[in-house]
Parts: structure tokens; sequence; C-alpha cells
């Protein structure tokens, strides 16, 4: 697969390549895909993390599986929009290297409040990251969703989101069939009722529904996890990639697959159109293959810290608050990077195993108990909490054995860095609850 198509295959993107071939296929083809693609603004509302590198490009990718008209049968009952699939796609201000970053579906996250359809706000709660589409989508409205999704992914991560694009599952089944469906090898036999798929063992080509059905089977594979899934999803959607481009000299199969593509997409205004599709997909064409990395945001299972949750995944700190500090600023993870991830994703240290001591600095009663119940309720174990000399700023102390753990604890909090303390309790991390301490940690 060439270096553009592996980058743009993941921006619903194949699109922005295939683009390269539709000159001189005339004026009336370009106007109706153009017309296919349908734009809306979206309002991000309240604070909004900074710029940190200008010139690099935070595109968010949502693959969406609406219940509305023909995907009513994947989910009875279900009246919001909803997000089967997430990620951010960073483009290096230098145009050089770029990394597309996976959000686990079942990411146990602070969800900030929204605006549903009907103009009400949601509580700020904690939930599978997933739900944000859904709140803001509750009536249908994908600005709102997309709204609601942004917020969610700038809160828990801290970067700033350029532009927003989606892709509806019909759209997808309808890019596959215009390509003559795709080549997938599963190992084992698949029966998965929920994704509506019986597949046999061994290579064989799928289109259609089965095509679909294999992207979003979960339960019925693997370890049933929705990690598993990613991966799937991010080989076939690689063989999507390879396959439209070998399809460039066929120009009815080309503008089937293009037609297809279109019709699906939804993106912010700013990127709607087949002129600043085309644009993006100029600028990276150069990036070579080994310095596009794809990685999932490093996580472990919820149960470790929290034991009757048995459903969802928790982000691994430190190692995702520097991925995302990394990305935040430009700086580029590689194929070392990724490897350092894999390592450490291993034996994460969760936050049940970090021990923490409770202090209130701010003066207010009653602080030192509420940031505790907060800690609790994200698996940390609190060991004991009391009051502090007055500061105007949280901070987290720690003896020299400890240094790990505090850095799982101060990474849930940004702009906070663990300090070694000769004076700090043995046996646990010591955090100091200043008036800068958040209402609600992410």
């Amino acid at each position: 697969m060439t270096r553009r198509g592996r980058i743009l295959a993941w921006t619903g993107g194949v699109l922005g390549v295939l683009l390269l071939g539709t000159a001189g296929v005339g004026a009336w083809v370009y106007q109706h895909l153009d017309g296919n693609i349908h734009g809306v603004d979206i309002g991000v509302d309240g604070a909004r993390p900074v710029n940190l590198s200008p010139g690099s490009k935070n595109i968010l990718v949502v693959g969406s599986d609406s219940r509305a008209g023909a995907n009513a049968k994947y989910g009875r009952n279900l009246t919001t929009m909803q997000s089967d699939t997430l990620m951010v796609l960073h483009i290096a201000a230098n145009r050089k290297w770029a990394t597309a970053l996976s959000f686990p579906r079942d990411s146990w996250v602070q969800i900030p409040a929204c605006t549903r359809g009907n103009g009400s706000k949601s509580s700020p709660h904690h939930f599978k990251i997933n739900e944000a589409f859904s709140i803001g989508g509750d009536s249908g409205d994908i600005r709102k969703a997309a709204a609601c999704t942004i917020k969610t992914v700038e809160k828990n991560t801290g970067l700033r989101i350029d532009h927003f694009t989606s892709v509806d599952f019909q759209g997808f089944k309808g890019m596959v069939n215009a390509l003559g469906g795709i080549e997938v090898c599963p190992q084992h036999a698949i029966h998965d009722k929920k994704a509506h798929l019986d597949m046999a063992a061994g290579c064989q080509n799928v289109r259609d529904e089965k095509a679909l059905g294999y992207v979003r089977t979960r339960y019925s594979v693997g370890d049933g996890s929705d990690l598993g899934r990613i991966g799937r999803q991010q080989e076939f959607m690689k063989a999507l990639g390879a396959k439209a481009q070998s399809k460039l000299t066929s120009p009815g199969e080309l503008y089937d697959f293009l037609n297809s593509a279109t019709k699906s997409l939804t993106t912010d205004s700013a990127l709607a159109g087949i002129k600043p599709l085309y644009d993006l997909a100029a600028t990276v064409k150069d990036i070579p293959t080994d310095r596009l990395t794809f990685l999932t945001v490093p996580n472990y299972y919820r149960e470790a810290d929290v034991p009757t949750d048995k459903a969802n995944v928790v982000w691994q700190y430190p190692q995702a608050g520097r991925l995302f500090s990394d990305l935040a600023h430009d700086r580029e993870i590689g194929a070392a990077g990724k490897q350092k991830l894999a390592e450490a994703a291993k034996n994460p240290v969760t936050a049940h195993a970090v021990q923490v001591r409770v202090l209130n600095g701010t003066g207010v009663p009653g602080r030192a108990a509420s940031a505790a119940d907060q800690l609790r309720k994200l698996g940390f174990t609190v060991v004991g909490t009391g009051n502090a000399p007055a500061t105007d700023k949280t901070t987290v102390s720690y003896p020299a054995a400890l240094k790990t753990q505090s850095e799982v604890l101060s990474s849930r909090l940004p702009g906070t860095k663990a300090t070694e303390s000769a004076g700090a309790a043995p046996g646990a991390v010591t955090l100091t609850i200043g008036p800068d301490f958040p209402a609600e940690m992410p």
C-alpha cells in the first residue's frame, strides 16, 4: 500500500487519494460528488485546549452507526446516534510524519456537560467515551453529536481538535461493494447474532452485510473485547485503501466508490467539499510509510481498579498522558515510542495499586473528603485524609520508592507535577489540594 493510501484510508479518506484519479472526468461528476458531502457548522462551547503546535492538524474521525433509516436493523429501540469507531489523526506541522490514535469505545472517561437535541444540558459524569456522540445526537443532530464528542476528547486528552469527519454504516458497505469486496482471513469461524454475521474460517471475499458484520463483530471473536475489534478494523481499512487505489484505472468502479464514500461522509464546514479534502491529501502525500504510526491509547481493564466493572477499560497512566502531551506539542512517537508503550502495557501500574494520602490546603472544610471520594471512584486507594498549610496550587509529593505511582496520579491532574520529598509519608503518595483542584477528575 502506498504512503498516501495508508494515511488517507483512515480519514474516510481513501476519498482524498482517489480524487487524484478524477481529473478529466467532467465538471458534472465533480459537482455531483462535491454536493454529496454533508458539511456542518460545529460550535464547541466552553473552554478548549490551547493549540500548542500551530500548523499541525488533529482530525477527529468517527465511524457512526446511526440507527436511522436503513441502519435501524442493527439495534432496536435506539433513538440516538451511535459512535462505533473513534480516532484522532495527527498530521505534523512539517508534514513529515503522522500518527493515527484509536480510542477504545469502552474507554471509561469523563463526559463533560453537553447540549442535547432539545437544547438542555447534560450533567458531567463518567461513562464510556462513545456515549458522547449519542448524548449530543439524541435527536439525530450530527452537529451536536460531533460537538459533544469533540468536547469529550479534548477534555480527556488535552488535544485541540481542528477538524471532524464521520462515515456511516451504509456508506461503508457501498464503498466495499463498489470495489467488489475485500479479502479477509479469520482463523476461526464467526457466529455473531448482534453483528448479523455467520462466517467460516479461512480466507474469503466479503461484501455488503458480511463486510459490515466483520468489522462490527466483537463478542464472538477472541476475548470479546473492543480492543480486538479495533485491530480488525485497522487491518480492514488498510486493505480497503489498497484495493481502492488499484481501481484508479477503472472509471466506473472509481466513480461508484467515490459516490458511496461522499454520500456517507459528514465533515465540519471547513473540510466539506472535494477541494478541501484534495488539499488535505496533497499535504500528506510525501509522508514516508515508516513515519506513519498506528496506535491505540494504552489501557487496561477497569476491573483491576473496580472489581465490579467487567465491561470497560481505563487508560494507562502515565503513558497515556505522555502520549497526549507528545501529540499536543507535535512530537513524533515513532516505532521506538510505540515499542516502549507495548512494553509498559505488559505490566501496567493500576490506579488501585497507588495509595494516596489526601490533604486539604484550601482552608475550605470538606475538600479533602470530596477529593478522596473522586479518587476512590477512579480506583485509587485512599489511605487517609487531613489538613495542610494553605497553598495556592495542587501538588503531588512522594517518597523515592513511589516515583512511578506518583506519576500515575499526577498525570490525571494536568499541570500538576510530582516532586520527590524526603518528608513525604512512607508507603503513600501525598496529594495536597489547592483551589485549582478540579471539581471532576478526568
